[in-house]
């Protein structure tokens, strides 16, 4: 049986408390505060709650490190360690009581991902990863799937909401995968798209322009359970540059070359 670390405990704990407030407020969706941020992206009084409960408890189990979080921005802490934080991953899906959407917890030391934590509170299904230690569903090792063929493959993917760059070429990759693989979804979740990737639900997972909070955890999820994960072009520095390619070793390249088949427009994100 696999032994959480101290620190996958405090990030478990957190995303536990948080999400007994979500499973609540899921019930009562109809009910819920709603205010527009932007085209098809939504702020809900879940989200605020959501985030709260996560910092509060996280702050007390480790005071000096610092956040990045979705809603409340950046705060400074000891310059070594931080939060990423996405307290309500599938905003979408939650205001229209769509029962798929996750908190997402990531702890970066120095620059690197050391742990993360993705739990979807529906569900009850906690994946968690260290650095060096694996990744986990609740207490069953993960691997990502073993498949090498294209067509057999499974891929998830996220379409840019309306009134976003970078729309057409998006629709043009999601021609050329479509067109060599057994199927694509688009589930509104990335850090669950992650997940799916490092349990081998899915083969693989791609898109453009995420943020930070969106991937933290699933990255290291997905590299922890045997997967390899770039931007499209093969950089690393996918927090930075929002750009993700997720799968395994026998599909990456494969994958890569597709999507760098499509032209992008000139001056668009790397």
């Amino acid at each position: 049986m696999a032994r959480p670390s101290p620190t996958i405990n405090v990030m478990t704990a957190a995303a536990r408390k948080a999400a007994r407030d979500l499973v609540r407020d899921f019930g009562e969706v109809e009910q819920l505060q709603v205010s527009r941020k932007g085209p098809a992206d939504f702020v809900s009084a879940a989200d605020l709650k959501a985030e709260k409960t996560l910092h509060r408890e996280l702050s007390r189990a480790r005071p000096g490190f610092g956040f990045l979080m979705e809603e409340g921005g950046e705060r400074a802490g000891d310059g070594l360690s931080r939060w990423i934080i996405d307290p309500l991953d599938g905003t979408t899906n939650f205001l229209h009581g769509v029962p798929h959407f996750a908190i997402s917890i990531a702890l970066e030391s120095e620059g690197e991902l050391v742990a993360g934590v993705v739990h979807q509170p529906l569900t009850d299904e906690t994946y968690w990863a260290e650095r060096g230690a694996g990744a986990y569903l609740n207490d069953r090792r993960l691997r990502v799937s073993a498949r090498t063929r294209l067509e057999d493959s499974l891929i998830g993917t996220g379409i840019p909401f309306k009134g976003e760059e970078g729309h057409a070429h998006y629709l043009a990759t999601l021609a050329a995968v479509t067109g060599q693989v057994s199927g694509v979804r688009r589930m509104g979740a990335a850090s669950l798209d992650l997940a799916y990737v490092a349990a081998g639900r899915f083969e693989a997972f791609w898109e453009f322009e995420l943020r930070p909070w969106d991937i933290a955890a699933g990255v290291l999820l997905v590299r922890e359970a045997g997967g390899y994960v770039t931007t499209p072009t093969g950089g690393l520095d996918v927090l930075e540059s929002g750009d993700v390619l997720a799968a395994n070793d026998r599909l990456h390249q494969p994958l890569a070359e597709l999507l760098r088949s499509v032209p992008r427009p000139v001056g668009a994100a790397a």
